[in-house]
């Protein structure tokens, strides 16, 4: 073999490698966006973010310069204000971030109790000091970074991510998304609702070439 297709190899190797940990990272930011307000540190490293896709592909680019400028023109407090007015108060919220609630119109249904024995599966489990179910859209995020970014490959390999995200996520997170950006007081989180659905798109393009 020779010093040029090593060398190519490397490349394709580590362009790979990078592409996993944006893809990681990606779920991460979503899963921390989703689960509570932003804190000032994160908020400010969302303002001073290159306006360019966090991942390859320019799909990307133009609903993350969104969100980076609703970042950017809203102060802590208004975004703060904001996911509270959406997903807070006391009782009925404004948006739900429950999957079972877009997938049976109730929570804790069905759907949930397929993603627990799913998640037994795979060897997960809710931490029992949290009081969101496993359904909530950052919980579920965060079990794509894991089976992205964990080192047990025999959980954290492309079948269980492309298994995990056609059954728990692709169902119903473009339904989040509208009703996102169709709310009225949703800014921040409307323009984290276009980046959260073109990702979507893109992993559902890159799942479909799995199939």
């Amino acid at each position: 073999m020779s010093t040029d297709k090593n060398t190519e190899d490397a490349q394709l190797a580590q362009g790979s490698l990078d592409e996993e940990t944006a893809r990681a990272e990606v779920y991460g930011l979503l899963a921390a966006l989703y689960y509570a307000p932003p804190g000032a540190e994160l908020l400010e490293q969302l303002r001073v973010a290159a306006t360019e896709a966090p991942a390859e592909g320019g799909f990307l680019e133009e609903p993350w310069r969104g969100l980076v400028g609703a970042a950017r023109d809203m102060d802590l407090a208004a975004v703060t204000g904001e996911y509270h007015t959406l997903f807070g108060g006391v009782g009925k919220p404004e948006i739900y971030l429950f999957g079972s609630h877009y997938l049976s119109g109730f929570l804790n249904e069905k759907p949930l109790a397929q993603l627990r024995t799913d998640l037994a599966a795979l060897g997960l489990a809710r931490d029992e000091t949290l009081p969101e179910t496993e359904d909530h859209i950052a919980y579920l995020c965060e079990v794509m970074r894991y089976l992205i970014a964990g080192d047990d490959v025999a959980v954290a390999n492309l079948t269980k991510q492309r298994e995990f995200f056609v059954d728990h996520l692709q169902p119903w997170v473009n339904q989040l998304c509208d009703a996102l950006e169709a709310h009225p007081r949703a800014r921040f989180y409307a323009a984290l609702a276009g980046f959260t659905r073109a990702f979507i798109s893109v992993e559902m393009q890159g799942f479909d070439m799995l199939a």
